[in-house]
């Protein structure tokens, strides 16, 4: 199965590339090695705001990263001239999940994004990876992930 009809059959439709809310760029590109900007958690258009362990369960925090990747697998895609089939493999992604001293559960709100990006990629979708708790994320949102992937030459 493709990407695309894999992503169909998730029931999921690729929005909008978000345009950059400072002085950076939504993708930059190096050799065959594309750097996907960090993306915030969003939910219905507006910024998932939260912090994990305080007003955001685990289980929330992974349908926040959920959402993130696929807003990043939108600006890939723009990254990619339109054409994920161009995606050779994820290389890896960073997580930053907003969350008080004490929550221990990053890794499993990430699994909201990795999962996806696994199931859409297959084999080539499965990425090294880190995730961190942080005091606060821009604009308050719950979850910031950035990607790296290597295309095809």
């Amino acid at each position: 199965m493709s990407v695309y009809e894999k992503l169909q059959a998730l029931n999921i439709q690729l929005p909008a590339v978000a345009a950059p809310a400072a002085a950076y760029v939504m993708h930059a590109q190096m050799g065959n090695a594309v750097f996907i900007s960090g993306h915030i958690a969003k939910k219905d258009g507006q910024v998932w705001v939260g912090q994990l362990g305080k007003n955001l369960e685990t289980a929330q925090g992974k349908e926040a990263a959920r959402l993130v990747a696929i807003d990043m697998l939108a600006t890939l895609q723009d990254a990619c001239g339109g054409d994920l089939s161009r995606v050779k493999r994820i290389v890896k992604l960073t997580s930053l999940v907003n969350s008080t001293p004490d929550f221990i559960e990053h890794h499993l709100v990430t699994n909201g994004a990795s999962e996806l990006i696994a199931e859409v990629f297959g084999e080539c979708g499965k990425h090294a990876r880190a995730a961190f708790g942080v005091a606060q994320i821009p604009l308050g949102a719950c979850v910031e992930i950035e990607m790296i992937a290597e295309l095809h030459a």
